[in-house]
């Protein structure tokens, strides 16, 4: 497979949609890790040392241009996929067979991935940007992400928003997930199940515990 089919053709798009996906995972069970900190219940200390690490060290700043990168992949190989699929689809089925088939959220890729574009703009633009701003590249005065958190989460809207985010984001990875790594060639009926489960595990633990960020700091629960 030469580099333009890895990008054009419809297995070349799936591999990447795979390895990106795979790479997101691993993103977001670093975040996920960073920023459940915040239960530490000091006052933002332990939660704002990590941000200060990852926001100011070299490594993890090199490797935010490659999470870039990979969400740009991702994100345009997906709706190339999704527009490729409905245009084979575009006539239909003569029998609709709905969940019988295939899960709705299965079906509904595309809008659950823009849901979760949407989201992560709003979240870039929260906090990502606000820091970055404050820090030029590798140096500088970052802000205290614990307040900021504070003073974002103490809106309901902010909240149902970031709840909304999350939803869509448990949707997107109950499917992807599994589906990575079966393209990947992590197919087997051996390992199916414990596969289905660990996917279904984790698009359900890691959503839950981002979504219970805005909910605590709404409710007061974090000091």
């Amino acid at each position: 497979m030469t580099w333009k089919q890895v990008f054009t053709s419809s297995i070349g798009r799936k591999l990447v949609m795979a390895l990106t996906g795979v790479f997101l995972i691993l993103f977001l069970i670093v975040h996920v890790g960073l920023n459940a900190c915040i239960w530490a219940n000091d006052g933002g200390q332990m939660f704002n040392a990590g941000a200060h690490f990852m926001g100011g060290t070299v490594v993890p700043r090199v490797l935010e241009i490659g999470l870039f990168v990979g969400f740009i992949l991702h994100i345009v190989q997906g709706y190339m996929l999704t527009a490729s699929n409905q245009s084979k689809r575009s006539k239909g089925y003569a029998v609709s067979y709905g969940n019988r088939g295939s899960r709705w959220y299965s079906r509904s890729m595309g809008l659950l991935g823009t849901i979760v574009l949407l989201f992560l703009v709003i979240h870039l633009s929260d906090f990502w940007f606000p820091n970055r701003s404050h820090q030029g590249f590798l140096l500088g005065e970052e802000i205290n992400l614990f307040d900021k958190m504070q003073e974002e989460f103490s809106h309901l809207w902010v909240v149902i928003v970031y709840v909304v985010g999350c939803i869509s984001l448990a949707y997107h990875l109950a499917h992807g997930f599994q589906s990575a790594f079966r393209t990947l060639g992590v197919y087997n009926k051996r390992y199916n199940i414990m596969l289905s489960s660990l996917g279904y595990g984790f698009a359900i633990i890691v959503p839950l515990a981002f979504a219970m960020m805005p909910i605590s700091f709404y409710l007061g629960w974090i000091k």
